[in-house]
């Protein structure tokens, strides 16, 4: 694909500076960009790379020196970039059918411009969309249904009647629907209570590889629209996990947890069971969370607490022998203005 700066601005809704019919071929770093190439600088600590860059043109914020290169200014360029990257490399391969070595049962219901690798395990009674791709050993329950657009990759597993929306994307490996935790205490030993809920997977969701979303006690676990989750992701039954939000790799959420539109997790982040995540929350790496936690504020810690007060309780960790040894001084001033 070859495109001018023009109409690669005109794309994105950017405004250009130099020869506007320069021609792009393809994209690459600040580093390694040539002739034909587009590049972007999206932190200001990379500015002077600019200068030196080999690519013929720049993708660069507004108000930004270009340093006599071809250049396209946005207000943000590092989504930009993204949306360039879709257009040149992630053009839809065309569908190829169901292929020898799939299995779909009969009762199953396929759309139209799908792709079934072999290994595939299709169920009776599942339902998939349009332009839907599986991928070798996926395995889809009864009942199972996928809206359009849908790729699965490797190995997927979608148990008993779960749905999932439009446009969702899940990686190697991950389950969706598995059995939640639900055990009730009999003497010594446990007796398993009957997972009969499903998930609900929203439009816009992307679940990263090995992850797992457990199935409801009851109801359903639900995952918001444009939720994006990494990989090595635990998420209990009966969860509901807001629109849009964001959540990193190890992070394990446990069971009837609420959490709101918007919020943020940092790797290995632990939030116990029937805790309330209000709107726009970010939880800093490897923080704990064991009560419910206000809509719009950043925490962090264990147990997590607001982030500023972290950062003030982090910063006297290292000062704690000194401070102890002083104490210690005072302790001893003190017995002796004390002795008769």
């Amino acid at each position: 694909m070859k495109k001018t700066l023009q109409e690669i601005a005109q794309y994105l809704g950017g405004s250009v500076y130099g020869d506007g019919e320069a021609m792009i071929s393809g994209l690459a770093t600040l580093d390694d960009a040539g002739e034909g190439q587009l590049t972007f600088l999206a932190n200001p600590k990379y500015a002077a790379k600019v200068a030196t860059t080999g690519a013929s043109a720049v993708l660069l914020p507004e108000g930004s020196d270009p340093h006599g290169h071809n250049a396209i200014f946005h207000a943000n360029p590092y989504l930009a970039f993204a949306k360039l990257l879709t257009l040149f490399y992630t053009q839809p391969p065309a569908p190829l059918g169901v292929l020898p070595g799939a299995f779909v049962a009969e009762g199953a219901k396929l759309g139209a411009d799908i792709t079934v690798h072999p290994g595939v395990s299709i169920a009776s009674g599942v339902v998939i969309g349009d332009r839907v791709t599986l991928h070798p050993g996926v395995v889809l329950y009864p009942g199972v249904t996928l809206g359009d657009d849908v790729t699965l990759y490797a190995n997927v597993s979608v148990r008993e009647r779960c749905r999932i929306g439009n446009r969702v994307i899940i990686h190697d490996g991950t389950v969706i629907g598995s059995d939640g935790l639900g055990y009730a205490p009999d003497g010594n030993s446990w007796y398993k209570i009957p997972q009969i809920g499903i998930v609900i997977i929203e439009d816009d969701v992307e679940i990263g590889s090995n992850s797992s979303v457990d199935r409801a006690a009851l109801e359903a676990t639900r995952i918001g629209r444009g939720t994006k989750i990494d990989n090595l992701v635990q998420i209990a039954h009966n969860c509901v996990i807001g629109e849009d939000c964001m959540v990193c790799s190890q992070v394990g959420i446990s069971g009837s947890t609420r959490v709101g539109n918007h919020v943020i997790m940092g790797g290995q982040v632990g939030v116990a069971g029937h805790v309330k995540i209000g709107d726009g929350v970010v939880v800093a790496a490897k923080s704990g969370v064991p009560n419910n936690v206000a809509a719009q504020q950043m925490v962090a810690g264990i147990p997590a607490v607001p982030h500023r007060e972290w950062l003030k309780v982090s910063g006297s960790l290292p000062k704690l022998p000194e401070f102890r040894k002083a104490l210690h001084a005072l302790e001893k001033r003190l017995d002796a203005l004390e002795k008769p």
